[in-house]
C-alpha cells in the first residue's frame, strides 16, 4: 500500500520530490521505459473510475457556468483516454534523451573535456482544466528523469488525484521512487503561493493555462519559470497561394479545434489574391459557423462581416471568431505578425521557395508552417510523443516542450593527475 500524502505540506512534497530526483536520475533508459509502460497499464485498470469521476466534475463545471470551451478542456472521454494513453507509449518509444555526449575534446595535455546531457531535477506543473497535462507531464518528466510535482485546477482535483495515484503505481512497479510523481491535493491559491516560494527543491516550474495565470506565477516566484503565453498564431496568404489549398489551410487551421493555442486567430491575405480568395474563404468559414472580424479592406470585399478593432490583432479567441486583414506583400505580413503575435506559430501559403525562405528567416515565432496547418505545431507532429507545453520563451527552450526540453547538461573532464600551471 502506498504512502498516502494527502496530508503533507507542500515543503515536505518538495522536499521528496528532490530525494526522489536523485534516485531517479541514474535510472537506466530501459528502467524508465519500463515505468512508463507501467504507469500505462495502471491507467488503463481505472479507467471506468476515472471516466465516471470526470463526468461529475464535467458537470459540476456546466452548473457553475464555466463556458463550453472549459468544459471541453475538462472532458475526458474513452477517445481521449486513450489519447493518453497512446501519448505515454509514445514517448517511451522515443531515444534516450539523458547521458548524450553533446560536444567534447581532448586538449593538448591530454585532458578529455566532454559536455553529457542530464535531467533538470524537479519539475513543478501548475496547470487548469486539462486532466490530460496529468499524464503528460508525469510521463515526459519520467523519461527525462526528472521528478514532477502536479498542482491541476479544483474544477479536475478528483480525476487528476486517481491519475496521479495510479501512475505512481505504476512507477513503483517498476522500482523507481514513490516521490517521482506527486500531486499537490489542498485546492485554493494559498497552495500555490508555497509552492513558488520552494526554490531550494524545484527547478523549473511550468504553468499551463490563461495569461493571468502564468503572469501571477512568473511574477511570484524566484523559481525559473518556462512561460507558455498565449497563442496570436497568424497564417498569411501570399499572392501567389493555390485557392484550394489556401482555404483548406485556413480552414484546418481554425476550425479542426478552435480552442487550443496552435489554433489560427489572424489571417493575413495578399491584396493581390484578396479578391479572388475572400468570397471563397467566407463561404468556408461561413459553413463551420466562425464569425469573422475584418479591416476596412476586407469589409469591401465581405460587407456583411463585423468589423475588426485594433483589440482583435493581438487577441487569442479560443472561440469560433476569426480576425481577417487584407496586407500589402509580404513584408507587411511579417511586419504585423512580429508586431501583433505571440511567437507561438505562424505560417505562409506559398508557391514561391524565396517567398518561404524570407517568411522563415524573419518571422520571430517557435514554430513557422509552410504550407502545413498551424495546428500541426506539437509534440505529436513533432515525434516528440507528450509535452508539457508548448514554451514561448526563449530560454531555456522554445516550441513544444518534450523530453530533451527538460533536460540541461553537465561539464565532465577525464584526466591522469592533470594539473593547472
Amino acid at each position: 500500500m502506498l504512502q498516502s500524502i494527502n496530508s503533507s505540506s507542500i515543503p515536505d512534497i518538495a522536499r521528496q520530490s528532490r530525494l526522489a530526483a536523485r534516485q531517479l536520475a541514474p535510472a537506466s533508459d530501459a528502467q524508465r521505459n519500463l515505468a512508463l509502460a507501467k504507469m500505462a497499464e495502471a491507467l488503463q485498470a481505472v479507467r471506468a473510475r476515472v471516466l465516471a469521476v470526470n463526468a461529475e466534475e464535467v458537470a459540476a463545471a456546466r452548473d457553475a457556468g464555466q463556458t463550453e470551451a472549459m468544459v471541453k478542456r475538462l472532458t475526458i472521454d474513452d477517445k481521449m483516454f486513450d489519447y493518453m494513453l497512446s501519448r505515454l507509449k509514445k514517448v517511451a518509444q522515443l531515444p534516450d534523451p539523458l547521458n548524450r555526449i553533446l560536444t567534447g575534446h581532448t586538449n593538448p595535455a591530454g585532458l578529455r573535456v566532454y559536455k553529457k546531457s542530464v535531467p533538470l531535477g524537479v519539475i513543478g506543473m501548475i496547470y487548469e482544466s486539462r486532466p490530460n497535462v496529468t499524464t503528460d507531464a508525469a510521463g515526459v518528466c519520467i523519461k527525462s528523469g526528472n521528478a514532477v510535482i502536479l498542482r491541476g485546477g479544483s474544477e479536475a482535483m478528483q480525476t487528476n488525484a486517481i491519475l496521479t495515484d495510479a501512475m505512481v503505481e505504476g512507477l513503483v512497479a517498476a522500482g523507481l521512487p514513490q516521490h517521482a510523481i506527486q500531486i499537490v491535493r489542498t485546492p485554493g491559491h494559498e497552495a500555490v503561493g508555497e509552492l513558488l516560494q520552494q526554490d531550494r527543491y524545484i527547478d523549473v516550474l511550468i504553468p499551463r493555462g490563461g495569461k493571468s495565470l502564468i503572469k501571477r506565477i512568473a511574477e511570484g516566484t524566484r523559481i525559473p519559470v518556462i512561460k507558455h503565453y498565449d497563442g496570436i498564431c497568424h497564417l498569411y496568404l501570399a499572392a501567389d497561394a493555390e485557392p484550394d489549398k489556401a482555404v483548406a489551410l485556413a480552414v484546418n487551421s481554425k476550425c479542426q479545434s478552435v480552442q487550443v493555442c496552435n489554433a489560427l486567430e489572424t489571417l493575413l491575405v495578399d491584396t493581390a489574391c484578396a479578391e479572388r480568395l475572400l468570397p471563397l474563404l467566407y463561404e468556408a468559414f461561413n459553413a463551420q459557423q466562425i464569425e469573422l472580424r475584418g479591416c476596412e479592406q476586407t469589409l469591401q470585399l465581405l460587407p456583411g462581416i463585423a468589423a475588426a478593432t485594433e483589440e482583435d490583432w493581438s487577441t487569442e479567441y479560443l472561440a469560433p471568431i476569426l480576425s481577417v486583414k487584407i496586407v500589402a506583400g509580404i513584408q507587411q505580413a511579417i511586419a504585423h505578425i512580429n508586431h501583433y503575435g505571440s511567437g507561438h506559430t505562424d505560417g505562409i501559403v506559398t508557391q514561391s521557395l524565396s517567398l518561404a525562405r524570407q517568411f522563415e528567416e524573419q518571422v520571430d515565432s517557435a514554430s513557422v508552417m509552410i504550407n502545413a496547418s498551424t495546428r500541426l505545431s506539437g509534440g505529436g507532429d513533432y515525434s516528440l510523443g507528450s509535452v508539457v507545453g508548448i514554451s514561448t520563451d526563449k530560454l531555456h527552450v522554445r516550441g513544444p516542450v518534450g523530453p530533451e526540453g527538460l533536460t540541461t547538461y553537465k561539464w565532465v573532464a577525464v584526466g591522469d593527475g592533470h594539473l593547472r600551471e
